[in-house]
């Protein structure tokens, strides 16, 4: 524990120390944020402030986890550096797609091929296991994986469009993982969240609104990598709730992608199309304040943080009821904000027909 305590301290003084600086190098280079059309802000803002999480984490991991015990950890490193330089190039060129996915997919095969993070074994509830590590589903455990890591790190770079917004959620969500990973006896893991934990708070104090800097692509592509590999390396050889523990902890950025794509098929549009119709965008033409359209993410994030750690003393029964009510309240959720369509609310419309059909039975009965 004390470990943990003294890694949380100190990649937070450090990240707290260097972000001032790391405002002034972004400055001088151009790395820097116009405002336009899609985006809220509306001065030119310094990005690149992620590499301000990179430097707190980079010295507490060095000193405090221990990653010749967890070579995957060395993997992880490894493979954030990676995507944290191909952020770093993008916040100051803005990279097109196609060399961001290839440097993901560079830093996602270190990780997975020499460093051999990749789905083990998933326990299912009532029909045996699935073992990823041998016979024909070894070939499925790579792609998978990568397409989770992938998936992931985008996610998360996805929801970076508010001040504080992506460093919130993902400080929510690696406290989170540092809990389960407690709760299931993975204090290497444990330690690895706290390192990353104390980084991103150091910098967020820079972040949350009014931001004095954003992360850009460096910390968002950075953190989503993180957590990506981390839901896997701390729940890779578990039961099945402990498989959908990750996705519930990911569950505002895995929300937000998720009913983007939706929403860009419907409308007839390329899925990496760009758009004003993520989860801050609707919260915001509903009329809430900058801020407050944060504080309600936090406040998702928290709840589904909450759930996947009660879902770790679940029984099988209650953890399938769990996870059907939280699909249903997803749902319900996108349909209120808008978040695929004003016009397509299946539940809501049921809703509206029950009650019409309640009240003609009071009216005439």
């Amino acid at each position: 524990m004390s470990t943990s305590i003294f890694g949380f301290l100190t990649s937070l003084i450090i990240a707290f120390i260097a972000t001032p600086y790391v405002k002034k190098l972004a400055v001088k280079i151009g790395a820097v944020d116009a405002p336009n059309q899609r985006k809220v802000h509306t001065r030119i803002m310094p990005r690149m402030g992620g590499l301000a999480i990179y430097l707190g984490y980079m010295v507490a991991f060095f000193l405090f986890v221990p990653f010749a015990d967890k070579t995957e950890m060395l993997g992880i490193f490894l493979g954030s550096t990676i995507v944290m330089l191909v952020g770093m190039l993008d916040d100051k060129y803005q990279l097109s797609p196609k060399w961001k996915l290839l440097g993901q997919l560079l830093a996602t095969v270190i990780v997975v091929v020499p460093f051999g993070l990749k789905i083990g074994v998933v326990n299912l509830p009532y029909s045996g296991s699935l073992d990823f590590g041998s016979g024909w589903l070894l070939w499925l455990a790579v792609p998978i994986t990568m397409f989770w890591i992938v998936g992931v790190t985008n996610a998360v770079n996805l929801i970076d469009g508010l001040d504080g917004l992506s460093a919130g959620v993902s400080a929510i969500a690696t406290a989170t993982m540092a809990i389960v990973a407690l709760l299931m006896d993975e204090y290497n893991v444990a330690i690895y969240c706290c390192v990353l934990l104390g980084a991103i708070l150091g910098f967020l104090y820079f972040n949350f609104h009014p931001a004095r800097l954003f992360m850009g692509d460096t910390g968002s592509l950075f953190l989503g990598f993180n957590l990506a590999a981390l839901s896997i390396m701390g729940f890779k050889e578990a039961l099945f709730v402990s498989f959908i523990i990750p996705i519930v902890v990911l569950g505002v950025p895995l929300w937000d992608t998720f009913f983007a794509i939706v929403r860009r098929i419907v409308n007839k549009k390329p899925i990496s199309s760009p758009d004003k119709g993520h989860l801050h965008h609707c919260l915001l033409n509903m009329g809430l304040s900058h801020r407050s359209t944060v504080l309600v993410i936090y406040s998702i994030s928290l709840f589904f943080g909450t759930m996947a750690i009660l879902l770790t003393k679940t029984t099988k029964w209650t953890t399938l009821i769990v996870m059907v009510a939280l699909l249903i309240a997803i749902h319900l959720g996108t349909e209120i904000v808008g978040l695929v369509s004003r016009r397509h609310r299946p539940l809501i419309n049921i809703y509206r027909r029950l009650k019409v059909k309640m009240s003609e039975r009071r009216s005439h009965p």
